[in-house]
């Protein structure tokens, strides 16, 4: 056996379960296909972690969340996932280079942007259209950028995109938004946000890159073409589950579900994090998810010592 667990995903969930298994003096595999802090490092900071007064930035928690582990002697590979099987007692996990075997599997996946589904959407990604203000923010100085979404992150990378563009159109399908009062009020007080309510958009306008969006009110009907020089989509997740297709099971939605030991229906697999079902998502329920995951892990695999 290579490992005694092997952790699919470096996110806050797939870190807090690599520290507790190399705690537990196991031999430890992270497998990560992008680069350690998941999702996390999407945004600038985090203000609600406890512990933390004020604000987190995203960046420096991931980062010594890694060391923690790293300092533990797990190994931390960049390698995305392209098949799990089982057989017996042993997970072979297989990658876009090699296979490993294992006792144990935290399946941390986290879970990917959600799309529009609108024509030139995939044409214009990175031509105007993104999902991450933190990453492409810094190229719209002085320019027209619109956020597409009424929610928590929505609203955040709103508020990051103003250090930046010179106007923010918020676009919302409601009359209200989803966010918490402390971020909608902060919004609101900002004179460069200037929000589109009961919308959605239409069409994406451009060929070459993004020059506007068609927006249609979801009450009367009515249709507006709005300028700008991009458009940053937030309007929700979906969990990367698929390569697990048939091994665990998931809602409609494709999360993962599992008791309250971050077990799966099948003996040995867990998962933890935002790939699985679960009332609230955010990085202290991850981190929750993935210290129960690990232990329940080792208990998993004290039990098979036991049978032997």
């Amino acid at each position: 056996m290579d490992y005694d667990v092997i952790i699919i995903g470096a996110g806050p969930a797939g870190l807090a379960s690599g520290l507790y298994a190399g705690r537990a003096r196991l031999k430890v595999l992270i497998l990560e296909k992008l680069s350690c802090g998941g999702q996390v490092l999407l945004t600038e900071k985090i203000e609600n972690y406890p512990g933390f007064s004020g604000e987190a930035a995203s960046f420096d928690l991931m980062a010594n969340m890694q060391k923690q582990v790293k300092d533990l002697g797990v190994d931390i590979c960049t390698e995305q996932v392209v098949g799990i099987a089982k057989d017996g007692h042993l997970w072979y996990i297989k990658t876009d280079s090699k296979e490993y075997k294992a006792g144990a599997v935290i399946v941390a996946v986290g879970s990917v942007p959600k799309k529009l589904g609108l024509q030139k959407e995939e044409l214009l990604t990175g031509k105007g259209i993104s999902y991450c203000a933190t990453c492409d923010g810094p190229l719209y100085r002085g320019k027209v950028v619109a956020v597409v979404g009424g929610g928590d992150t929505a609203v955040e990378e709103v508020l990051f995109l103003t250090r930046f563009a010179d106007k923010v159109f918020l676009i919302h399908r409601r009359d209200r938004l989803r966010a918490t009062e402390i971020l909608s009020q902060r919004a609101k007080a900002n004179k460069k946000i200037v929000f589109c309510w009961d919308s959605v958009i239409d069409k994406i306008v451009g060929e070459e890159k993004l020059e506007g969006l068609i927006l249609e009110n979801v009450k009367d009907k009515t249709k507006k073409e709005l300028v700008c020089d991009g458009v940053f989509v937030y309007v929700g997740r979906s969990p990367d589950t698929q390569f697990l297709e048939d091994l665990a099971e998931v809602d409609e939605h494709g999360h993962i579900i599992t008791d309250e030991h971050m077990r799966t229906g099948q003996a040995g697999l867990f998962a933890a994090g935002d790939c699985r079902k679960k009332i609230l998502r955010q990085v202290v329920t991850a981190a929750s998810d993935g210290a129960i995951a690990a232990f329940c892990a080792q208990q998993y695999l004290e039990s098979l010592d036991e049978e032997k």
